[in-house]
């Protein structure tokens, strides 16, 4: 009879400590991100009634724009765009479906190039630090819609 009793409590205690598990490895993710990292919200599929938009938070490495989705535990970025490859195909302000899911006073950038075509959503501040990084592409290189 008491190893009856046994086994719930182990099952209670295993499912305690994974949840304590992944609630410190997403701790660490975000403490991580957030230095030196911007909020940017991320949709790499269009969608009218304003679905598909992801939190995460962004870091530029050289050529490399990385953005991490916030609910995620995977290591490295979600997602990686050249700068080399990236040019502005449109920028527009939220739709009132989308607002919900960016962060505060967004601009929505429509990007394409090279083999992805993605949408990233970005307050006033991170807009200006993407496009000063955009522009600063290396000479030879005229950036479309930039400014």
């Amino acid at each position: 009879m008491g190893s009856l009793l046994l086994v719930p409590v182990l099952a209670a205690l295993l499912l305690v400590v994974a949840a304590a598990v992944v609630g410190l490895l997403a701790w660490r993710r975000l403490r991580e991100l957030r230095a030196g990292g911007i909020d940017v919200a991320l949709r790499a599929a269009k969608d009218q009634r304003g679905r598909g938009w992801h939190l995460g938070v962004a870091q530029y490495r050289g050529e490399e724009f990385a953005w991490f989705r916030v609910l995620s535990l995977r290591s490295g970025p979600n997602r990686v765009l050249d700068r080399r490859d990236v040019e502005i195909a449109q920028r527009r302000d939220p739709s009132l479906a989308e607002s919900y899911a960016m962060p505060h006073g967004a601009t929505v950038l429509d990007l394409s190039g090279g083999a992805q075509s993605v949408e990233l959503a970005m307050g006033a501040d991170a807009l200006t630090g993407f496009l000063s990084w955009l522009e600063s592409s290396p000479p030879g290189r005229s950036v479309p819609w930039a400014s």
